[in-house]
């Protein structure tokens, strides 16, 4: 079983954005030792809990920080962007890190409609809705199999970090983006934090799956809402800070990460059961590798990615601690020592 991260780089409240992308520096050098597979940073726009709305500019200071870690966007929103601009970006990314860059690309927003219009270079009119299309130019640049008589088709000999190029993966929560990775044979990476109803979906992309020149089988990991503490009742503590922000987030208020005490007397306010709308995997190391499993085991899939959100950093670094020691990673002790100043 592999075990990949997923960093959304989360803003405490009394804390600020900077310190929040200096976390993700360091929680990335930390799971690089404790042998973790993948890290992936996120894109999310406008908002006070979340600071990561570009993921390709953290991904080289990432990349210089670790030496084991592939490291990727998980994922980078396509819409927002030109398929050129992204396909050199990443081709650059990949030059200069052989074999280390991945490029998971999404087609959500990642915000709300008016930030999502604020993005748009031409505010005419909404963008159009042609994913399909941008994902099919993407990829024909970075394979060169764009179509000769394609306008653009010149551009694909001369992406900067040729011949090296990134791993595409399709990230997604839904059928349709389950049916495009399958008919484009792509990995595949289900966020059961956003939908829990996915391994449905998975099973569609195997069914349906298409081998591709870079993909010979099926290959699906699923990224998860993960917390581990020393004991069960210590994880469901800290996990209050995330429950917190992302009910009131449905609601539409927009928060920093609440402190754990400030999140436990909302809730008891609002009574029990508030805030469990979506599936976590929490609790004791045991607990959390049992969790862990059964999830893999419901979507067939042998990388799990894992989500986690705390109001205080040292309690999310001992989380992956926690794990990779339930699951027996191989960590470097290298790595792992302490950095001069």
């Amino acid at each position: 079983m592999r075990l990949s991260v997923l960093d959304q780089s989360p803003i405490s409240e009394g804390s600020t954005g900077s310190q929040a992308l200096h976390n993700t520096l360091d929680l990335a050098r930390r799971v690089d030792a404790l042998g973790y597979h993948r890290y992936w940073v996120a894109e999310h726009h406008g908002g006070p809990m979340l600071a990561g709305p570009s993921p390709e500019a953290l991904i080289g200071p990432l990349a210089s920080a670790t030496s084991r870690l592939r490291v990727g966007s998980g994922g980078v929103m396509l819409p927002h962007y030109s398929p050129l601009k992204v396909a050199e970006t990443f081709s650059l990314l990949s030059g200069l890190y052989p074999g280390r860059i991945d490029l998971g690309i999404g087609r959500a927003p990642g915000t709300d409609g008016m930030t999502m219009f604020a993005l748009q270079r031409d505010r005419r009119q909404a963008a159009p809705d042609d994913f399909p299309q941008q994902l099919a130019e993407l990829l024909g640049y970075l394979d060169g199999t764009i179509p000769s008589d394609h306008p653009f088709s010149r551009l694909a000999q001369w992406l900067p970090g040729r011949p090296e190029r990134p791993e595409p993966w399709l990230l997604g929560s839904s059928p349709d983006s389950a049916q495009w990775a399958a008919q484009l044979g792509l990995p595949y990476s289900f966020a059961d934090f956003i939908n829990s109803e996915g391994p449905d979906i998975a099973a569609l992309y195997r069914e349906r799956f298409t081998r591709s020149e870079t993909l010979a089988a099926p290959r699906v990991s699923v990224a998860v809402w993960t917390l581990c503490a020393d004991t069960d009742e210590e994880a469901e503590r800290l996990a209050s800070s995330s429950r917190m922000a992302m009910t009131l987030l449905r609601e539409g208020q927009l928060i920093p990460v609440p402190p754990v005490e400030k999140a436990e007397r909302f809730f008891a306010a609002r009574g029990p059961g508030s805030g469990r709308s979506r599936r976590t995997v929490l609790g004791a190391p045991a607990t959390v590798r049992a969790g862990l499993e059964e999830v893999a085991q419901l979507y067939g899939a042998d990388e799990l990615i894992l989500v986690t959100i705390t109001h205080d950093h040292a309690a999310r670094v001992r989380s992956y601690e926690l794990i990779a020691e339930a699951f027996g990673l191989t960590a470097d002790a290298e790595l792992a020592a302490p950095r001069a100043a």
